[in-house]
């Protein structure tokens, strides 16, 4: 098995946990704050799954950019394309958004500004760090 798969695996599995963690403190939120709030027990083991689903596969997916031998476009693109499917189809199967083509498109818009927004706050983080270090070591 390719090393980067075991490590999107170990990776996965080591934070797939914290998802359903989340999940209950935001339905614990919602409960104290929304009078008569109450879910059946299909609703709360699907949550529980997506969430899970949800958490391992963005911690897996870090190692996309770890791939030295990748130019940082394809692994943006392996990053986002694989939080997106995933995002979007618990999403979708969970109900959190509807199935209709405008409210996808609404969904796909506040998804890619939150992505590229956070991406190239890391991306410059980073960038100023290495130069930092770079100035020390010379």
């Amino acid at each position: 098995m390719n090393k980067y798969v075991k490590e999107f695996l170990h990776r996965g599995l080591m934070f797939g946990g914290f998802g359903p963690i989340i999940l209950g403190i935001i339905y614990f939120i919602i409960s104290k704050k929304l009078d008569g709030f109450i879910l059946s027990g299909t609703e709360i083991l699907l949550g529980i799954i997506s969430t899970y689903i949800l958490a391992f596969v963005h911690a897996g997916a870090s190692v996309f950019n770890q791939i030295e031998h990748w130019s940082i476009a394809k692994s943006l693109l392996c990053h986002l394309s694989t939080l997106y499917v995933a995002y979007s189809l618990c999403y979708v199967v969970n109900t959190w958004i509807p199935f209709e083509p405008k409210m996808l498109l609404i969904f796909t818009a506040v998804f890619m500004a939150i992505y590229f927004v956070i991406w190239g706050i890391v991306y410059i983080t980073i960038k100023i760090t290495s130069k930092k270090i770079n100035e020390k070591l010379k």
